[in-house]
This record gives C-alpha cells, structure tokens and sequence, in this order.
C-alpha cells in the first residue's frame, strides 16, 4: 500500500468521524443554539458537490466519504433548523428520551 494510500485513507476517515460527535451531542441533549445553520447549510452544499465530482470521475473513494459526511452534515443542519418539538421526536426515535440533568 502506497504512502498516498494511507494518507488519502487517514484524511477520509478523519472527515467522516469528525461529525459523529457533534451529532451525537445533538441527539443527546437536543440543543443546536451554538450552532450555525449558514455554516452547516455550506458545509452540506459542498459535501453533496463533492459526491457528485466523485461520481462524475466515478472515484468511489471519494463518493462514499463525502457522501457519508453529506448524510451527518445534513442531520446537523435539519436539526438546528428543526423546531424543539420536532428535535426531540428525532432524538428521542434515535436515543430514547433525554436524560434530566439534576
């Protein structure tokens, strides 16, 4: 395996898990505040760009990295945008209900 290999391989992985946690924060304690939805809404625009250059050179490499992260960029922006009723339906279908803080 080439050094390039390992390198491209690193850089994906890093990208997809970089919005597992982020996500899962949302879906644990509902609140998108802190969050920008112009930013994610951005972000989500270039992942789907990015999965459609991948196609278009028929890389599958780059279709399912950036697809995977389009697919968590996307729950993060719907999320923020979600009225509170509407999060914790999500959440709570995901995770159950919230945890009370005491």
């Amino acid at each position: 395996m080439s050094w390039t290999t390992v390198v491209g391989s690193l850089a994906a992985l890093c990208s997809m898990v970089s919005f597992v946690p982020q996500a899962w924060r949302i879906v644990r304690t509902r609140d998108t505040d802190a969050l920008s939805p112009g930013m994610y809404a951005l972000t989500t625009f270039g992942f789907a760009l990015w999965t459609a250059y991948g196609a278009g050179l028929g890389e599958w490499p780059l279709i399912v990295t950036n697809g995977v992260c389009f697919v968590l960029a996307a729950f993060i922006l719907a999320m923020t945008l979600l009225p509170q009723p509407a999060k914790d339906k999500i959440a709570d279908g995901i995770a159950g209900p919230a945890e009370e803080e005491s």
